[in-house]
């Protein structure tokens, strides 16, 4: 990191001598425009309207115009004005934390100890440290005299830029100033939607999807050219999403209580995480039924198996029949033969639901 500003925080008659650097930067992946016809890059130039020729910078100053009159400053002047040219970071008072309002915030910015000895740097991050305060500051940075918050990050002293409270809007929405009633019930089950999302902050765990998606996109087009098919490279069709669909409070509150819970008890459940998505108790039943049929199957066996006796039986019985018939009439003979075979066939027939392999089994081994 290279160092912005140097300057030092004025604590009481301590003089804190630091470096500044920007704390934090922008990841965007940077884009610039160009002509659709043919690609050539489009570039902004400083032209000027008197003239009409294009002004190099070190040749343009800042003005301010009011009530059709304009006033030109140079950087001459504006170096001149005193606030600008301190490089002090002076601390005017110590305040809780929670004091000061997030919205203020505007930007960050480390500050590095700039003396052979950081004994005074780490008397004033201890004192912050020990009266659990939040040190407010006055600087200069960049043409412009700021509001600050001094505090404690991983041992190093933070400084952060609060915008000026007149540059804070004031919130007026007449829709707001409506008399809105809330059931006890909508209030009850949001305040459990709250608490089944409850969790610490750990910033690590999002991503910034945009520029994940435009990369991708980029390595589309490096890969296919004018040909690139955006449906497939990001399985959706472009512009497909953000249309939510209005239902009522209750419902919304409810199916959205419902997904938190399908999706914590099991994962890869269905989308739409209903109770019963994630929950395993639905397994109980199943095996139940599983049991259930096997009983009915050793059940069936063991019908099969008097079946198959009984036939055996009705076989051998037929047997003697048709021995002691053996003198009489062949019509007679047959037609009692024909009906042990009608009797065979009725007595196996009571499981013909089950393979015909296992009856043909059973039937051989009393035979």
């Amino acid at each position: 990191m290279r160092a912005i500003w140097k300057g030092a925080i004025a604590f009481g008659l301590v003089n804190v001598p630091v470096k500044v650097y920007s704390a934090t930067e922008d990841h965007d992946i940077s884009l610039h425009q160009v002509h659709n016809a043919d690609g050539g890059r489009i570039r902004y130039q400083r032209r000027c309207e008197v003239c009409g020729e294009v002004v190099d910078y070190s040749d343009i100053e800042k003005a301010f115009e009011e009530d059709g009159r304009t006033v030109v400053l140079s950087k001459e002047e504006l170096k001149s004005i005193p606030a600008e040219n301190s490089h002090e970071i002076e601390v005017v008072q110590f305040v809780p934390s929670e004091q000061l309002e997030p919205m203020m915030f505007e930007k960050s910015y480390y500050l590095e100890p700039d003396s052979k000895s950081p004994k005074a740097y780490v008397l004033l991050r201890r004192a912050l440290e020990d009266t659990d305060r939040v040190a407010v500051v006055q600087f200069a940075l960049r043409e412009k005299t700021r509001l600050g918050a001094l505090r404690i990050k991983d041992d190093v002293l933070v400084l952060q830029s609060l915008l000026w409270p007149d540059e804070v809007r004031e919130a007026s929405f007449p829709s707001l100033e409506a008399d809105i009633r809330i059931s006890a019930q909508e209030r009850d089950m949001s305040a459990a939607l709250v608490e089944s999302m409850a969790a610490d902050f750990d910033p690590t765990s999002f991503t910034d999807e945009y520029q994940v998606q435009l990369r991708q996109l980029i390595e589309a087009k490096l890969e296919q050219g004018e040909s690139l098919d955006t449906e497939e490279t990001f399985g959706i069709e472009p512009g497909e999403g953000g249309k939510g669909e209005v239902i009522d409070l209750m419902e919304a509150l409810k199916r959205s209580l419902d997904r938190k819970r399908g999706g914590g008890a099991a994962a890869g459940g269905d989308s739409d995480g209903g109770a019963d998505a994630g929950d395993e108790e639905p397994a109980k039943p199943a095996r139940k039924a599983a049991g259930t049929k096997a009983s009915g199957t050793r059940t069936a066996a063991a019908k099969t198996g008097t079946d198959d006796a009984k036939s055996a039986t009705a076989r051998q019985a037929g047997k003697a029949t048709a021995t002691k018939a053996a003198a009489k009439p062949a019509a007679t003979t047959a037609a009692k033969t024909s009906g042990t075979k009608s009797t065979v066939t009725k007595s196996t027939g009571t499981a013909e639901g089950k393979p015909a392999a296992k009856t043909s089994t059973r039937t051989r081994k009393p035979a």
